[in-house]
Parts: C-alpha cells; structure tokens; sequence
C-alpha cells in the first residue's frame, strides 16, 4: 500500500476499520446465522468468476455491479453485522481492473466499500421493518424498505467513491463533486435481492433463490465479452495511431484532437450515442493511410514535386486499404477515405461534391483543418481558435459543409477548446511549404 498517496492510504485504512466495526458484532454476539453467511458469500464470490480476465481498461470488478442483489439479498435475510461480512470474501479474491498500483490495496478497499454499503442496506431494511415484512411478503408495503435499503447502500458506494478519487488525485472535496447516484439501477438490485430474499425463506429454500441468479450471471458473461471486444477494439486504434505519430512527428496528438472535435461537432448535431464512437474513430484514424506514403516524403525538408505530392494525396486510399478489414469501424471507413473531398467537387481521392461526400466524412473535415489551424508546430505559431473559426466559416460552402461548421461553432462556445503545441524538427523551408499548402486547403497535416 505504500505505492498508494498517504492520503488515499489513510481513507483504505480507516474505511477497513469502518467496515470491522460494523461486522464485529457478529463475532461477539450469539446466535449469528454463519450457515446463511457463508452460503451468501460463496455464491457471491463465484458471481465474481466472469469479472476475471476482461484486460486493462475494462470496469473494476464487473460482478460487483452485476451482483449486487446478492449482497442486498444478504442485507434483506440477516442482521447487518452478519450481511457486512458477505462481500468480504469475493471482493478479497475477485477481478481488479488492469494492472494498477498497489492491487491489494485495491481489493481491501473493494471489499471495505462493498461491506460498509451491505451493513448501511441492511441496517436501514430492519429500521424500516423489512425483516418483519419479509416474513409475510405483504405487496406493496414490503418494497419500501427494500427500496430504501436499496438506495442507501448506493448513496454510500458515491460518497466513498468521492472520497478516494479525491485522496487518490489529491483534488479537493468541493460543491458537486459527489459521484452521481443512478436510483433506476439501485431499485431494480434492489427488487432482484428481495426476489432472491423471499424464495431462499419459501418452502424450497435458498436453492430456489440461486435460479434468479441464472439469467444474471449469463448477462455478465455477455457484459464481459463485450468489454474484451472493446478493450481489443481499442488496442487496435492506439496501435495504429501510435505508429502513425512515429512515423510522422508532425501529426502527433493531432489524431487525438481530431478525434475529439468530431465528436463535439457529431454530439452538437443530435447524433446517437452509438454513433458518436463510430464518429470518434473516424477522426483518429483519419491519417492513418501516412503509413503508407515514405517517409523521405513526409520529413522532406523543401518544396514538395508535383510527384510527392500525388503521393501524398494517395494517403486517404492507402488509410482505407488498412482499415477495410476492421469491422468494427463501419462508417468510419468511408470518412477516411474521403476527409480530404471538398463541397465543391475540387478535392481528392475522387472529386466528391455536396451530399455525395459521406457525412462522416464532412465531420471529420471540419475537426482536422480546425486542429491543423489551432495546434502550434515548431515553423509557426497556432492562430487563435476565434481566427480559425472565422476562416472555416469563409471556406464553408466551398470546402466545407456550412451545417458542420456551424456545429462546431456552437459546441466551442459552450465548451470551449485547449490548444496545443506539437513537437517537430524546424525548417524554413518545410515550414514556407506546409503553410502555403494549408492556405491552399491541402495541408500535409491531415
């Protein structure tokens, strides 16, 4: 613990002791149900099996969100001191997210977290009257207290997740940074444990409850392979980009950025969620196809020959080439191959005008001269983002989609944009050439 900050140290430290004073009762106490907890924290821990092995990047611990109506199951069916210890073991010797610093400092506070929001279900469920309630299931007074239970323990998961990102980046604890509480998630844990809760008290006893847990556990199985895919999908486009930035040193950061500026001017048009990634691929990979073009040509110091630059305008074909086969990228494909056409019919690979440029495409046009105008490089300073906004609305209707402008405008004054400086190797020549051909609209920088 000691590759943790002190701060962070002292929360883990004082949330453990937080969590054994609450399940201490159950050791100094009599007649603690220890049949039903160590049922309860079995079939917890195994629920943590599917969260193994999803790679970095992916959620912490995925069966502790999937599975949480087992820990509320636990705070339903005994008393708080006993429910508190039910987390413990498969938080202890479940998955962690990645490779991070210090991992069993991460699984004791994994296990404290999830033990002190166990104990805070399970003692507001009995204040309430839920164990009288769950007795004689009497609908709909019995899911008061469930509801409450249910929500307590995601109100204290907020809160002591606040506080360690807090310790953990030494940010302070100010006005609205208390992690928002979801109540829709929480009420439907909540109705799955008091479902598990009823049929482990009916007459077929706790085996009947593990059935509600089938259907859990096989969408926890799909939620895991899904972020496998992700992770992989993701590991795919940095490895592209990277070899592009190390290949081309101008362009470096300057996929990333793109990338953002697509999705703000995507998000500002109303596009859906599920595009918006889609999107975001598009602008990072826009250059991509710069593997392919030499790199005697891209690090030419001087004027580029009529030669050269055909070269270098084959790069949006040599970029879809390489990508053809990724799947996952759908439409993302078309806006490599065709973010350098023009509105007016004057641009390249094929000469594309108007709406027959795919709209990816016209996205990723805007974000990529918008980043080339705004980024410092080492032969010239950047132009204020308000100058490069006033140049892209000079150029919209002739190089660029006016809706994609207009976009973009709207999302800067609302979020505002941080440029940046990017590192190259200085050459007057090189310079005096890049520049004229960014005032022509064919930028080697993408």
């Amino acid at each position: 613990m000691t590759a943790i900050p002190k701060a962070a140290h002292a929360v883990i430290c004082a949330a453990a002791l937080g969590a054994a004073l609450c399940a201490a009762p159950s050791v100094t106490e009599p007649g603690a149900p220890w049949s039903a907890v160590a049922l309860l924290a079995a079939v917890y821990a195994v629920c943590e099996l599917p969260g193994r092995g999803i790679g970095r990047g992916a959620p912490a611990a995925v069966g502790a969100g999937s599975f949480f109506p087992v820990l509320l199951a636990a705070a339903f069916l005994l008393p708080p001191a006993a429910a508190a210890l039910v987390p413990v073991p498969g938080a202890l010797l479940g998955a962690m997210d990645g490779t991070g610093t210090a991992p069993w400092a991460r699984r004791v506070w994994h296990a404290a977290e999830l033990a002190l929001a166990t104990w805070a279900a399970a003692h507001v469920h009995r204040r309430l009257g839920g164990a009288t309630a769950l007795d004689a299931p009497d609908f709909p007074y019995v899911l008061l207290p469930v509801l409450a239970g249910a929500l307590a323990s995601g109100l204290v998961l907020a809160v002591l997740d606040t506080v360690i990102r807090a310790s953990a980046e030494r940010t302070p604890l100010g006005r609205g940074a208390l992690r928002p509480l979801a109540p829709a998630p929480h009420a439907v844990h909540g109705l799955a444990g008091l479902m598990m809760a009823v049929l482990w008290r009916s007459s077929y006893g706790p085996v009947s409850a593990l059935f509600v847990l089938l259907p859990m556990y096989i969408s926890c199985w799909i939620f895991a392979q899904y972020h496998r895919e992700r992770a992989a999908h993701r590991a795919t486009i940095r490895a592209l980009v990277q070899a592009v930035d190390l290949k081309d040193r101008y362009t470096r950061g300057h996929s990333e950025r793109v990338g953002r500026a697509s999705v703000l001017i995507a998000r500002e048009l109303g596009m859906p969620e599920g595009r918006l990634e889609t999107i975001r691929f598009a602008g990072i990979l826009h250059d991509v196809g710069k593997l392919g073009v030499p790199t005697r040509v891209l690090r030419k110091d001087g004027p580029l020959t009529p030669e050269e630059r055909r070269i270098i305008e084959l790069h949006p074909e040599y970029g879809h080439e390489m990508v053809r086969g990724i799947g996952f990228l759908g439409e993302a494909r078309a806006a490599i191959l065709h973010h350098h056409e023009r509105l007016d019919g004057s641009g390249y690979p094929y000469g594309l005008s108007g709406d027959g440029i795919p709209e990816s495409a016209r996205v990723v046009a805007v974000a990529d001269a918008f980043d080339a105008m705004t980024s410092t490089r080492s032969y010239r300073r950047s132009r204020p983002v308000g100058d490069a906004l006033v140049e892209l609305r000079r150029c919209a209707g002739t190089q660029f989609d006016p809706r994609m402008v207009g976009a973009l405008v709207r999302a800067l004054e609302r979020e505002g944009w941080e440029t940046a400086v990017t590192s190259d190797e200085p050459g007057p020549l090189r310079a005096a050439q890049r520049e004229g051909a960014a005032d022509a609209g064919r930028s080697r920088s993408g």
